[in-house]
């Protein structure tokens, strides 16, 4: 196989060789601080040289946690950096890479590579001439590099001691050059970002022993990842007007130093600081730089989140509360709050809490989706939410979660009576409060009031309706109207009043479920049906289209699973005929510990 020749001392020259192609010899787990990601450390060779200040950007870790990557392995790196470290060391940090072949198909190593000392990195003119293609048997059983050729980073290299190799040349002017967040540690003296910022916090003042202060942070975003900068005081004058959400700035001469996980939930291992010598300058060409990222979690899943972890939310504000104020236990100073209730289609409502400034300018009216990055999570009232100081609000963000979740509130989720996490006492046990059995939920005549009644019942599948289980709805993100076909290629929707080439397909699933006492009829909307058949409606709607037998398959296979059903139960009239209908707000797998937990709760009350 061959690799690339020459391509490491090019590279540690600050040449650019493209896409070079290595064998890793070995692998080094760095263990990080609590809470911080893991890193891994790389014995490289391009069959030329052997170097062993290669790093891993986190983001890739996964090759490493697959075994994707092992001893021996052949990789070709797509994206790269090399950096120099105190003294002029220099570490190359692989930020993208294909795996092309796996240890076990190479079985050894190629080539009789020379290793380079990193205190002791020859000049260019060392370059060896190519060679020819190494032959490698397939596979070949060899010991394991061993670790010998991992020192601490500065150390000598206990391989290959007796080769004399030339000093690099005087040290160059501080580079220019482009640095990725994730390369970043605190042992650089010479680095320069150019990032995005997603955040901004409010000034902040602080007070203690040693004195009085300001302070404000932002969150930087590249292509590889985040990172928190604060600034204060004297930075804060100089830096704060100048640095505006959204845009994109180059940062140099910023002190390093581990993250405190405490008051930041970005995922970085480190942070950065503002200092007399930090230097930003305002970037025109970053809008390949990605924005805002979100990983959001849906409302009735947050009883798995630990108190005080941190989740991305987005949901409507169905109830806005008035602003109010609080003692702080630890300043005994006043705090403005407001309490929001935030709903979503899981058909669960949370209370999230603004403070301050936040709370004072927020705008309720008109039902606004908000968006929250980081939001904090409490097991008040069996779970609530709030936005700290680390936290990220956007009101009505223009993502398509924001957008799909507008359309559902419009259409069905308006009128919705959704359960809340009130009484369930933060035990983590992922149940509603209100379990019933279905011969509980008929003896207690259930959704016979004015309001519906809301229960979670342990149920099995048994039986899907696939007739009239889907139809062909709106396209536009804040309308699911059924369409009128027109017969000449065009959907008409008379709620828009417009036509349309195309449509997005909808499901409204009838279903039999049945537990150990009887059994219910439920009908399932979108995001339900979709849990409960396990494929988005868009897929099963072309599946059905194209191949019946496919989508005959899909209704088969989700029959006889076992769900925890989320139900609304409310008796409806319609041509002067009342009969119960009861809707699926969410269906979960059953997580059978948890489950059980539940049941040794029940039988415990009774006295078992």
């Amino acid at each position: 196989m061959k690799l690339s020749n020459n391509a490491i001392l090019q590279i540690l020259h600050e040449l650019t060789p493209e896409n070079p192609k290595f064998q890793v010899i070995n692998a080094k787990k760095i263990e990080s601080a609590a809470n911080s990601v893991d890193r891994y450390r790389l014995l490289l060779s391009d069959g030329d040289y052997l170097y062993s200040h290669v790093m891993l950007a986190a983001q890739l870790n996964r090759f490493m946690e697959s075994n994707e990557i092992t001893n021996y392995a052949v990789i070709e790196v797509t994206k790269y950096m090399c950096n120099k470290l105190a003294g002029d060391k220099r570490v190359i940090i692989i930020l993208d890479l294909k795996v092309l072949a796996s240890g076990a198909d190479v079985g050894e190593k190629i080539g009789n590579p020379t290793v380079i000392n990193p205190s002791e990195i020859p000049p260019l003119s060392s370059l060896k001439e190519d060679v020819p293609e190494q032959k490698v048997s397939l596979p070949t059983s060899k010991p394991l590099a061993t670790n010998n050729h991992f020192g601490k980073f500065g150390g000598s290299n206990p391989e290959n001691n007796n080769q004399k190799l030339s000093k690099p040349s005087t040290p160059s002017t501080p580079s220019s050059r482009v640095h990725s967040i994730t390369s970043l540690t605190p042992y650089q003296n010479r680095w320069r970002i150019r990032a995005r910022v997603t955040f901004k916090s409010n000034i902040r003042t602080w007070s203690n022993s040693k004195g009085e202060g300001k302070l404000f942070n932002v969150n930087l975003i590249d292509e590889s990842g985040e990172i928190r900068c604060t600034g204060f005081n004297e930075q804060l004058d100089k830096f704060y007007d100048m640095l505006e959400v959204n845009k994109v700035y180059y940062f140099s001469k910023c002190s390093l130093k581990t993250a405190n996980k405490q008051y930041s939930n970005l995922k970085c291992d480190y942070e950065m600081t503002m200092n007399a010598e930090t230097i930003i300058e305002p970037c025109n060409d970053g809008a390949d730089l990605p924005s805002l990222t979100f990983e959001f979690v849906k409302i009735s899943e947050l009883d798995k989140f630990k108190p005080n972890s941190n989740v991305d939310i987005v949901g409507i504000v169905k109830v806005c509360n008035d602003v109010s104020s609080v003692v702080s236990k630890q300043t005994q100073k006043e705090i403005v709050k407001r309490d929001l209730q935030l709903v979503d289609q899981s058909g669960v409502a949370v209370n999230l809490t603004l403070w301050g400034d936040d709370a004072t300018k927020f705008d309720g009216q008109g039902f606004p989706v908000i968006a929250v990055k980081g939001a904090r999570v409490s097991d008040f009232n069996g779970r609530s939410l709030s936005v700290s100081g680390s936290s990220q609000l956007i009101v009505n963000p223009g993502i398509p979660e924001a957008f799909t979740l507008r359309g559902w509130f419009e259409n069905e989720g308006r009128d919705h009576h959704f359960s809340t996490f009130q009484g369930d006492g933060g035990s983590g046990a992922g149940h509603s409060p209100n379990y019933k059995t279905f011969i509980q939920v008929k003896n207690e005549n259930l959704g016979q009031g004015e309001k519906a009644d809301y229960y979670t019942a342990k149920g099995t599948v048994m039986f899907i309706k696939k007739d009239n289980c889907m139809y062909q709805a709106c396209p536009t993100a804040d309308c699911n109207k059924k369409l009128v076909d027109q017969g000449n290629g065009h959907y008409r929707c008379e709620k828009c009043n417009r036509e349309f080439p195309n449509y997005k397909w909808r499901m409204i699933l009838n279903a039999n479920v049945a537990d150990h006492t009887d059994n219910q009829w439920i009908t399932c909307f979108q995001e339900s049906a979709e849990a409960l058949l396990g494929i988005p409606a868009d897929e099963l709607g072309e599946m059905r289209e194209k191949d019946e037998s496919q989508f005959d398959r899909v209704i088969n296979e989700a029959l006889f699973k076992n769900y925890l059903f989320k139900l609304r139960a409310k008796v409806e009239t319609y041509n002067d005929e009342s009969r119960l209908k009861t809707v699926c707000m969410a269906a979960n797998p059953v997580n059978y510990i948890d489950y059980g937990n539940l049941l040794l709760e029940r039988l415990s009350q009774l006295g078992i």
